[in-house]
């Protein structure tokens, strides 16, 4: 199980919304299964779709 919060916590390099958009798209990828955003992501840019989005960059790479 992907939490978001842990994808937060490992890679404080990000920057932006659009990076951590990357990242989700990648672990999903890579092999994880399931998505829970348990916090909201804290950069200025985050959209107010930003679950949407999250959700939609998760699920398109599981395919």
């Amino acid at each position: 199980m992907l939490w978001l919060s842990e994808v937060l916590i490992q890679h404080h390099e990000l920057q932006n919304f659009d990076e951590l958009v990357v990242v989700i798209r990648d672990r999903a990828h890579n092999g994880e299964l399931f998505f829970r955003m348990d916090v909201k992501p804290p950069f200025t840019d985050t959209p107010d779709d930003w679950e949407d989005r999250l959700e939609s960059a998760f699920t398109s790479a599981v395919r």
